[in-house]
């Protein structure tokens, strides 16, 4: 988590036009090709305060009645092969579109080898998933619970199909909404649209009406311990801003006015196992990508937006509480002592340089998390704009 060179109560606006602040270690900068402005007459992005326009990709523009197609597939059971699972099964409104579970459980009852991730402010991540940078867009990512058999998600493969599709053909809803989605199209129900749809649903989810949000705008006030937690945070004492210091409060961003866009990915010194830095398979973070040693362990910071509702955390879910969470960075890593995970994180070899030993007191940890809850936009944890509409 280190000091903000822009402290103060405009610290937000600042680095909004910062942009990015980059905590170092795997991943690469890249160029943005996205179009800047890429919507039609009826979109409406409402930018929260300090937000910047999100990139669209060309082939797929914003559009409203597109979201909202976007937003009944993703509540929709019927898009899973057995028809028992949705999108939405993972990724609950009331916690932010996570789970709440350490792990996720796909449409047949496998389980996946990571948790959930939150979705809202997903158009701003220039990689998707949590050690994943090959994955660019929301549509690429979509494939992945739509047509994994390894775990498997929403179950969807060539056997059933077919099955799928019909269930939105031979509903009249869905085939007015389809067709007005995509309209000029004579056979709009196909899997490239439905994956568009919801990738369009997902990228309009925007999330920044938090109390955090309205202090900067000048409509609220923090009490003493949020502004000391703020004050902590954005400054060298606790090193939060390092990894989290965008406008989105993470270090990977993209957005409409992007020209390169940096990709860290991070090693936090959460296990290891071997002594030499191992982390346990399958979640060996960009390493299970690259096979490079020094990718061993490294994942994406994850936004901080929302986080006082997203646990269980980490990408295996295996640190229950926020305040664990500050006890594993305040004390450089973590060291498990027994057990098959047995080992000393905070010794791993691939460990990023930013992650050490931080002197926090009780009061300093409680002053943290006052902060951090100042975070959660209860707007988006109960907007009808977001909700299930079978409901």
């Amino acid at each position: 988590m280190k000091n903000s060179p822009f402290p103060g109560a405009s610290t937000a606006a600042t680095l909004a036009s910062f942009v990015l602040m980059s905590c170092g270690g795997g991943g690469t900068s890249t160029t943005d090709n996205s179009q800047a402005v890429n919507t039609d007459a009826s979109w409406n992005w409402n930018l929260p305060v300090n937000f910047a326009t999100p990139a669209v990709p060309a082939d797929n523009p914003m559009s409203e009645e597109k979201f909202q197609l976007g937003r009944y597939l993703f509540h929709d059971t019927r898009l899973s092969g057995n028809g028992t699972q949705s999108c939405a099964s993972c990724h609950l409104q009331n916690l932010a579109f996570t789970d709440g579970k350490a792990v996720a459980t796909g449409s047949t009852g496998e389980k996946t080898a990571r948790s959930a991730m939150p979705i809202a402010n997903a158009a701003y991540h220039p990689t998707l998933n949590w050690a994943n940078s090959a994955i660019t867009s929301l549509e690429q990512q979509m494939e992945t619970p739509l047509f994994a058999t390894s775990p498997v998600e929403l179950g969807i493969n060539d056997g059933n199909r077919a099955t799928v599709l019909k269930r939105f053909q031979d509903d009249s809803d869905y085939v007015a909404r389809f067709g007005r989605a995509f309209p000029g199209e004579a056979s709009p129900i196909n899997f490239t649209n439905i994956i568009k749809a919801v990738a369009t649903f997902e990228r309009g989810m925007l999330s920044g009406d938090a109390k955090y949000d309205r202090y900067q705008k000048g409509q609220a006030t923090l009490t003493a311990s949020e502004e000391r937690g703020r004050n902590l945070f954005f400054t060298e004492k606790a090193e939060c801003f390092h990894c989290h210091g965008s406008f989105n409060f993470n270090d990977q961003l993209k957005h409409a006015g992007s020209r390169s866009v940096e990709t860290p990915f991070h090693n936090t010194g959460l296990y290891n196992i071997d002594g030499k830095g191992g982390f346990p398979a399958p979640n060996r973070g960009l390493f299970e990508l690259t096979g490079k040693a020094e990718d061993m362990g490294a994942f994406r910071a994850q936004s901080l937006r929302n986080v006082a509702v997203t646990a269980p955390y980490m990408h295996d879910g295996s640190i229950a509480t926020l305040e664990e969470v500050l006890d594993f960075y305040a004390a450089g890593g973590r060291h498990i002592s027994s057990g098959p995970l047995a080992g000393d994180g905070r010794s791993n070899p691939y460990k990023s340089d930013l992650i050490s030993r931080i002197d926090l007191d009780a009061q300093e940890k409680a002053d943290l998390i006052a902060f951090l809850k100042t975070l959660t936009d209860e707007n988006l944890l109960t907007s009808s704009r977001f909700s299930n509409p079978f409901k």
